[in-house]
């Protein structure tokens, strides 16, 4: 490998700089495997291809990303909108688990076509700053709150919807030690700390009897067979298959567009948008060839570019970590919640600092972008926190006389996003 291939010297970083943090984005983002493979077990996907089926989607996205863009971005499939492929596609609208593949085939097929056009440009510049900001906010309380529930210092409460975990439990413990210690490494700025901190947090959780049990049983690769390519496009004109194509799509654009984003500001590098961008729509198209829900620029790649992530080198990195995995599945577990819910709650916390570009003396500018950051993570869901601040904005921009501040892309997007729910809401 050549070393200007990443252009490493006009990024500032170094080859030693890019793996580690592309081997502590891995660590981040890893449990992504188990979690996608069970919710799409639930649409009936066979786990063993579930499995495989993330772990490809995630090494091919990564490449993709690192290669076309050269951002250190990890592409795989997203939060949430497993949960939409399975529980709204396959259980409510009674797709099969292969026609919902099918519809993340086309849906990514569209998100390419825009990509690679204009309107990728055309729909970025009619978001406004402050809706563009408060989606990086609202990410970062989404990842706190994410990071606080798998350290189970938050849970849900008997007489409120959280309370504070039981501080008694040795999770509880291990949590709170590791994030003592986290912070204590990130803020002394000691290389790797991220990296620091998931070892050191699982020798807390050995000591504590808190580590995950170690699985023994093999692992069968006979699954996939039934999940590669099962993708079809049968009834493809039917009115749930299409609502399933507006949806999807719907989520997928522009929780991308908010995500990516973020992404290429905090690596001082908007001129990666465009190729970023099309990097994950050829992903999600290729992720239901390979049997996955769609993927997304994950949010957890905050986390790679806080421990000096700068181009593909570090996405690729990690995207073959995911590959190797194929060979430790029975293990990967190993790796304890509290190892990994320090560093979500901090790079949460480094996306909230964002606030102080909010300009919050105009409210009908204000009051959307709280929205935002309110609802993606009390309705648990970055799109339909999205969502709403996007409708709220229309319509507080109208009821105050400010139509003409309001571009025609950006009204085409919130109705669109109500017809969503609207839609949503009726089935």
């Amino acid at each position: 490998m050549k070393r200007d291939l990443f252009q490493l010297k006009q990024h500032d970083t170094s080859v030693k700089q890019e793996l580690t943090a592309g081997l502590i984005g891995f660590f981040t983002i890893v449990y992504i495997i188990a979690v996608n493979s069970l919710i799409l077990s639930e649409a009936g996907v066979p786990l063993e291809g579930a499995v495989l089926g993330t772990i490809l989607t995630s090494f091919v996205g990564c490449l993709i990303m690192g290669i076309w863009a050269n951002a250190p971005i990890l592409v795989v499939p997203g939060m949430g909108i497993n949960a939409m492929f399975t529980y709204t596609l396959v259980q409510s609208m009674e797709l099969t688990w292969q026609q919902a593949l099918g519809v993340t085939v086309i849906s990514g097929l569209i998100f390419t076509l825009i990509a690679f056009s204009t309107l990728t440009d055309i729909i970025k510049n009619a978001i406004p700053d402050s809706l563009k900001e408060a989606i990086i906010i609202g990410i970062g309380l989404f990842l706190m709150l994410i990071g606080l529930e798998n350290g189970h210092l938050v849970e849900r409460g008997d007489q409120s919807i959280i309370a504070l975990g039981n501080f008694s439990d040795p999770r509880v413990l291990a949590t709170i030690i590791t994030l003592v210690i986290a912070f204590v490494l990130f803020m002394r700025n000691v290389r790797g700390n991220f990296l620091w901190t998931i070892l050191l947090g699982t020798g807390v959780g050995f000591v504590l009897g808190v580590l995950p049990e170690k699985a023994n049983n093999s692992f069968s690769l006979e699954g996939y067979q039934e999940v590669f390519g099962a993708f079809t496009f049968i009834e493809w004109t039917s009115l749930p298959f299409l609502i399933a194509v507006f949806s999807i799509t719907m989520v997928v654009l522009f929780e991308n567009i908010g995500l990516t984003y973020g992404h290429v500001a905090a690596t001082n590098r908007p001129e990666k948008f465009n190729k970023a961008f099309q990097a994950n729509g050829i992903s999600i198209m290729l992720s239901g060839m390979f049997g996955s829900s769609p993927t997304v620029s994950t949010a957890e790649t905050t986390a790679a570019i806080t421990a000096g992530g700068r181009t593909g080198l570090t996405t690729i990195t990690t995207g073959f970590l995911f590959l190797g995995v194929t060979f430790f599945i029975p293990y990967i577990q190993m790796i304890p919640a509290n190892a990994i819910a320090p560093i979500l709650i901090i790079i949460g916390g480094l996306m909230v600092q964002n606030i102080r570009n909010l300009d919050l003396r105009d409210l009908s500018e204000a009051f959307p972008a709280i929205f935002v950051i309110v609802m993606i993570p009390f309705t648990y869901s970055i799109a339909d926190g999205i969502a709403i601040g996007f409708i709220l904005y229309v319509i507080l921009k109208l009821s105050t006389g400010n139509a003409k501040r309001v571009s025609f892309t950006l009204y085409v997007i919130a109705f669109l996003f109500l017809l969503n729910f609207i839609i949503h809401f009726a089935i």
